[in-house]
């Protein structure tokens, strides 16, 4: 299974760092966020990543290159302007093909095991989505989780973790080249019963802000 790296985004809330250095660069626990990816990925078993970029990318094809020196064959899917999750995904999908990926995005810290996601089958499903218990930011939660089917009922809810097996079905109805946002076309697939999950409990962080990404130093940091 390919995976898909998204890193396109302008990471508004990060700046001042963000002004210079695209988000998926920026270090932590001494290493910038997608290299931390990247080498998951491999260990994983892995062999070809697509990554998108359009906010200062071409650092991020620097620095990455074809992807040898991370044991994968890295393939980039470049935007004019961002197009958004769901537009970022169908702008890529030649490089995808016709089966499902593993979706990550770049601006997570994320120490889930990927090679059971690799191994996932949908079957008739769009999507199997990694979701984590409500951090501060988010204690609302976007998702229910009943039966490993995943929805929008009341009770217990979780936080999408920005890790997701994927359909390229789930992205049909975007054209290629437009904007469109990948959570309405979740929570439309969700209503319908056709978007599985799981929950995990690890370390995980929504590196969104310059807090968030000090939170998650300090927790790498104090690891003997």
């Amino acid at each position: 299974m390919k995976a898909m790296l998204l890193a396109a985004g302008r990471g508004e809330r990060l700046r001042p760092i963000t002004d210079r250095l695209p988000k998926a660069l920026v270090s932590v626990g001494g290493k910038p966020l997608i290299a931390w990816h990247l080498e998951r990925l491999s260990r994983a078993g892995c062999r070809e990543a697509v990554i998108n970029v359009s906010h200062l990318g071409e650092q991020i094809v620097d620095s990455i290159g074809d992807g040898r020196r991370f044991g994968l064959q890295v393939a980039y899917s470049r935007e004019a302007t961002p197009l958004e999750t769901a537009g970022g995904i169908a702008q890529a999908l030649p490089l995808l093909g016709d089966s499902p990926f593993l979706l990550v995005n770049a601006d997570i810290y994320c120490e889930a095991a990927f090679a059971p996601l690799l191994g996932h089958d949908l079957g008739a499903m769009l999507a199997h989505l990694l979701l984590v218990p409500n951090p501060q930011h988010r204690l609302q939660g976007d998702f229910s989780l009943v039966g490993g089917r995943v929805g929008k009922a009341n009770g217990a809810r979780y936080t999408y973790a920005g890790v997701a097996v994927m359909s390229p079905r789930l992205v049909a109805s975007v054209t290629r080249g437009s904007k469109a946002p990948l959570a309405p076309l979740l929570y439309s697939a969700a209503e319908e019963q056709r978007i599985t999950g799981e929950l995990f409990h690890g370390l995980w962080q929504d590196v969104g802000t310059v807090q968030r990404l000090a939170e998650l130093e300090t927790q790498l940091a104090m690891r003997p």
